[in-house]
């Protein structure tokens, strides 16, 4: 296929791996339009259909399916070659994404990123919000941060936080009307805010300890959400009890405006971990942002 094709293969690898032409015109900097234009043009050079399109949605047919897969990790391992010439410039350069939760991002990335960033001003991070166990790879991301206990077995990773632990909280309102639990099982019969997990659409269920004897209590209440800082919001305004880390609950306790709960009852949890393919290793601004956030005792 001739050189300028490049371009084009380009363009259908973003919507296919988007599913959306507004997106991929957006991430690429170009029109709707002129991105459409470019994916007709290339499918009538082919003379087959690579996109179904409908109002909606945008899907591969089989054609499509297969150049993806043929031609996509190519175009991969070119961007990672040419992001790897940064390593000729003075400052390491490059733009990296990143995968995260909301505590993650807030408590773990920005208090190191926030120094890390003005000693590399040709580096950019993209921080994503997702409280799921994204596939990094799939998406497209130079790295995700997990829990240790969630990190994939063929991913290389680096420790980037301490150990932490959950506090059950509510505002001391709540605590004067509804009274306090003195155990674990007395929750199921307080007003709690559930948190949605992105990953199996199930609702965590609270996790304790006693003993060295795990308990899982199943909780109830009004409220669902999918970010932690929406939860806390909540229980702030007295609508229930809520299950957060204890590092974004603690100045709120010292404060007065809400109270700790079930100390004794929570473990600890292992920290967070910046995880990610080998091939990232060849990246020499990835390499300096992996030791920035290491984490260390």
């Amino acid at each position: 296929m001739a050189r300028e094709s490049i371009n084009d293969l380009t363009a259908f690898t973003e919507v296919a791996r988007e599913r959306s032409f507004t997106r991929a015109a957006a991430k690429m900097g170009v029109s709707q339009s002129a991105f459409s234009h470019t994916i007709r043009q290339l499918e009538a050079r082919l003379g087959v259909r690579l996109l179904t399109r409908t109002t909606r949605a945008v899907s591969l047919t089989a054609a499509g399916e297969r150049l993806l897969n043929g031609v996509g990790p190519h175009l991969d391992e070119i961007n990672a070659h040419v992001e790897a010439l940064s390593a000729l410039k003075d400052k390491p350069a490059g733009t990296i994404r990143l995968s995260a939760s909301d505590y993650a991002i807030s408590h773990v990335l920005w208090p190191k990123l926030r120094k890390f960033l003005p000693q590399y001003p040709d580096i950019n991070v993209e921080l994503i919000l997702d409280n799921g166990l994204t596939d990094i790879v799939t998406e497209r991301y130079d790295a995700g941060v997990r829990m240790g206990e969630h990190l994939a077995k063929d991913m290389i990773s680096a420790r980037i936080g301490p150990d932490f632990s959950l506090a059950v909280i509510g505002a001391p309102a709540y605590f004067t009307e509804h009274g306090v639990p003195s155990h674990p099982k007395d929750l199921v019969d307080h007003t709690c805010i559930n948190f949605r997990l992105p990953s199996s659409g199930g609702l965590y269920v609270w996790e304790f300890e006693e003993n060295g004897q795990e308990i899982r209590i199943r909780v109830d209440g009004q409220l669902v959400f999918n970010n932690t800082f929406n939860a806390l919001e909540a229980a702030l305004d007295g609508f229930g009890l809520a299950y957060i880390p204890l590092e974004i609950v603690t100045p709120y306790i010292a404060e007065g405006r809400l109270q700790h709960v079930l100390q004794e009852f929570s473990p600890p949890w292992d920290g967070y971990y910046l995880y990610y393919p080998s091939r990232r290793q060849s990246s020499p601004a990835f390499a300096a942002l992996v030791d920035a956030l290491r984490h260390r005792d």
